[in-house]
């Protein structure tokens, strides 16, 4: 009959949706569990590779001193309009489907060496491509001071070559040496005839141990101490260990940064 109520009715309403507080709430708790999740995968990650308490006490607090940038940083991508393709990409084939064809006289690019004077910082999360440079350059120097907690093995270098300064106090009197005590025992090696090249990658160690100012002055003399006596200087540093100000501070000392 026209007149009586359809049956059929609550089968078309459109099905309830979440309400804001609940749909908010599954959200939050959602990025919540991704970021500890996250955290603890970086931790574990850090650990694996053998870094002592120190060490990871240094990196956890960079990563906490950048949290709230990386945070912004998502969220503004999240916000960000989609990128749309132009209408040539969608016709020309991918790079990967087309074969690589190297152009005609091109020379390669040499690798990267460290002379008489130079200066290279190298930013990086773990000694790698500092340690490529090392081994470039090793050769143009009569001998090698490394400023390390693990000094590398370089092949080719003998052992009368090489001259490791202590860093993390393991049977040094009085604790580990202060920056100025590690200028200390660089000068003989830098200001004897032909210089040395003096390799660091302890300075995250030192800037925890010590103080910042302090690691950054010590990182100004190295610099001026190898170009007043021909030396070189490579420098490999974690650029999450510090703040954007102080990391250019650093930056600008060095002539060359990769």
């Amino acid at each position: 009959m026209s007149g009586e109520p359809r049956r059929d009715g609550a089968a078309r309403r459109p099905p309830e949706e979440d309400a804001p507080d609940e749909e908010y709430a599954r959200t939050y708790a959602a990025g919540y569990e991704e970021g500890v999740r996250s955290a603890l995968r970086e931790v574990l990650g850090h650990a694996s590779r053998g870094h002592t308490t120190a060490e990871l006490r240094m990196l956890i607090e960079g990563r906490l001193a950048r949290l709230s940038e990386e945070v912004e940083a998502k969220r503004r991508g999240m916000i960000a309009p989609p990128l749309r393709p132009s209408w040539g990409s969608l016709f020309r084939p991918s790079p990967a489907a087309r074969p690589w064809v190297a152009p005609v006289g091109t020379p390669a690019t040499p690798p990267l060496r460290v002379v008489p004077g130079r200066t290279v910082l190298v930013r990086e999360e773990r000694p790698g491509r500092a340690l490529e440079i090392l081994r470039e350059s090793s050769a143009a120097f009569p001998r090698v001071a490394f400023v390390s907690l693990h000094p590398p093995s370089v092949d080719g270098l003998p052992a009368d070559r090489r001259l490791e300064v202590p860093v993390g106090g393991a049977g040094e009197p009085g604790g580990p040496p202060t920056p100025g005590e590690i200028s200390g025992r660089l000068r003989a090696p830098t200001e004897a005839p032909g210089g040395a090249l003096v390799y660091v990658d302890a300075l995250e160690f030192l800037a925890t141990e010590h103080s910042l100012d302090m690691t950054l002055r010590f990182v100004n003399w190295l610099v001026g101490q190898a170009r007043e006596t021909g030396s070189g200087l490579l420098v490999s540093f974690d650029p999450r260990s510090i703040d954007g100000k102080d990391a250019s501070r650093l930056e600008r000392a060095f002539q060359t940064v990769v």
